[in-house]
């Protein structure tokens, strides 16, 4: 296969009309909810368009995966990252409404439709997002990733499971094996990275799960899980992600 093109939002936004539903089995439904991240999210197209992208096809263009970035300041320590993918997003806009200079770049999400995996996409958009930076003179990418096996394990913390390798000393999880094999190194661990609720309805309707009574609930797809309150009408979900630091930015 030829090396997929980068389309920037920026470049032919009407690209984004033709996808449908291509990007719909990406995301489990409760994973679509998260308050803050949805105020935002909407945005990035129209105050961010140069950092949301496709890769496509360049015979046919054909949309394989999309990316999504977000410039941030980064002091480049441990220390400085953001709390998760919920601050993290909102300081990005911050930074741009104060008209302040960023320092990295972040990626927000990596998104490969069904039709589309196993077609080694997922460090082609890493780079791709690396490039970005670099074209911006931005040599740091940084992610809040969202281990692509925890799921399986919701009751492990996920400081323990950011630790965990294979007998070969690389890591346990897919993704982030494939942002190590790229150069980057593991960071902080962040337990409550993005913030869902939703009443007790909703999150029945999310998951297809009942939950009769106020209690922590394993679910579908969750990385740890869902406390329900019967009593107040609400269940609270944080989903946990792990710091990946590219520094600096992944060659092509």
């Amino acid at each position: 296969m030829t090396d997929p093109q980068i389309v920037r939002y920026s470049e032919r936004p009407e690209l984004w009309d033709s996808t449908g539903d291509l990007f719909a089995d990406v995301w489990p439904e409760y994973n679509r909810h998260g308050q803050v991240l949805n105020h935002y999210w909407d945005q990035l197209y129209d105050v961010f368009p140069d950092w949301q992208f496709f890769l496509c096809d360049p015979g046919n263009d054909e949309v394989l995966a999309e990316g999504h970035t977000i410039p941030v300041a980064w002091d480049g320590c441990d220390s400085g990252l953001g709390p998760g993918i919920d601050a993290t997003i909102a300081a990005g806009f911050q930074l741009r409404g104060a008209g302040g200079q960023p320092t990295g770049v972040c990626a927000l999400a990596a998104e490969i439709p069904a039709r589309h995996r196993g077609r080694h996409l997922s460090p082609v958009l890493l780079r791709a997002m690396a490039s970005l930076a670099r074209e911006a003179g931005l040599n740091s990418l940084i992610a809040p990733v969202r281990p692509s096996l925890k799921d399986r394990y919701p009751t492990i913390p996920v400081e323990r499971y950011a630790l965990w390798t294979r007998p070969d000393g690389s890591p346990f999880d897919p993704w982030v094996r494939v942002h190590t094999q790229l150069g980057a190194r593991i960071g902080p661990v962040v337990p409550r990275s993005l913030h869902i609720t939703g009443t007790v309805q909703e999150w029945e309707s999310w998951t297809q799960m009942r939950f009769p009574e106020t209690g922590d609930y394993v679910f579908p797809a969750g990385l740890t899980t869902v406390h329900i309150d019967r009593e107040r009408d609400l269940g609270e979900y944080w989903e946990p992600n792990i710091w990946i630091i590219h520094t600096p930015s992944p060659v092509s």
